[in-house]
């Protein structure tokens, strides 16, 4: 069986009154930076154009200045300093590393960010969710709902969940190990952390948390750990270690669970805020919004090998069962 659910556009009646708005005579560009790597730029080009949309055939027709990393972190400052000399009227930025290069920059530009590593508030971003006050707004994570459903779907399939290891880029930020140690707490769930900051660290990391006897493992979400799902799904199961994390081509690809928000969703809602303050929007009062869809997938497969009981209750909320 495997079950997926398609990319919920976001209705277009939720934006008719910006539609039926005049349009300006001039529409400006919009930045866009792009870690994964070139063949999914496209897609991602096509969905963030589609948000544009929803705010006006000419915001549609926006010009995009757009990079790719191709999946290389240090090309993140360069690249942003690049879009941003090519003057756009706003910047989506796609993760911490962006939003912080695109902010440094201290131009004021209007940015919209889907993060979902960051708190925009606890990190001075904004001065809160419904009026950012500033030049920040965008998709954000309920960190502390959203990270406590990984350790939820892990101890249903692991009732005897002990300990914890939390493997992660720190360059993406602490925010998500820190609310997994206080929610694991409460469970009487020790955790381990394991930092990594390239590529060849995973394996070590994967190594390491075997080696400290941990019972499961989060991979916290990170460019570094976009680009490399297939890699980490092969490690996880190499050294037989249940794992979760918010990509969906962990679980895919050979590892026990993801579930995090629709990528491409999250890239369409941002995509029409970003059409909002073409239209004449400010980012200090444009709310920041939250991913309206998640997705959870189950790899039955992996769990076998694992030994691992995946509850069939847990298979019927899953978008997606892998077999």
């Amino acid at each position: 069986m495997k079950r997926r659910h398609g990319l919920r556009l976001l209705g277009g009646a939720a934006f008719a009154p910006l539609a039926a708005q005049a349009q300006p005579k001039a529409v400006g560009k919009v930045g866009y930076v792009m870690l994964g790597p070139p063949q999914a730029t496209a897609s991602r080009l096509e969905t963030l154009r589609s948000g544009l949309r929803l705010a006006g055939p000419a915001i549609g027709q926006a010009e995009i200045v757009d990079e790719t990393t191709a999946g290389d972190p240090t090309r993140v400052v360069p690249l942003v300093s690049q879009v941003l000399a090519r003057r756009p009227a706003v910047f989506v930025a796609a993760g911490p590393a962006l939003l912080r290069a695109a902010y440094q920059a201290g131009r004021g530009i209007a940015i919209v960010a889907y993060d979902f590593e960051t708190d925009p508030v606890a990190e001075h971003y904004a001065e809160s969710i419904a009026r950012p006050g500033g030049n920040v707004t965008g998709v954000f994570l309920d960190v502390p709902d959203f990270v406590g459903k990984w350790i939820e779907f892990l101890r249903e399939c692991l009732p005897r969940l002990r300990r914890l290891a939390l493997v992660g880029d720190p360059g993406a930020g602490t925010t998500q190990a820190d609310t997994l140690g206080q929610i694991a707490a409460k469970f009487g769930i020790a955790t381990v952390r394991i930092d990594v900051r390239v590529r060849q660290d995973l394996a070590g990391a994967m190594a390491t948390a075997r080696e400290r006897g941990v019972d499961a493992v989060v991979l916290l979400s990170s460019p570094l750990v976009f680009v490399n799902n297939s890699e980490l799904a092969e490690l996880a199961l190499r050294h037989r270690l249940p794992a979760i994390t918010m990509f969906a081509d962990f679980a895919q690809s050979g590892g026990l669970l993801s579930y995090g928000p629709d990528l491409l969703g999250a890239l369409q809602q941002a995509g029409a805020m970003a059409g909002k303050l073409l239209a004449g929007a400010a980012p200090a009062t444009l709310p920041i919004e939250r991913p309206m869809t998640f997705e959870l997938i189950v790899n039955v497969a992996t769990a076998e090998k694992l030994g691992v009981t995946v509850p069939l209750a847990l298979r019927a909320r899953a978008n997606e069962v892998v077999e």
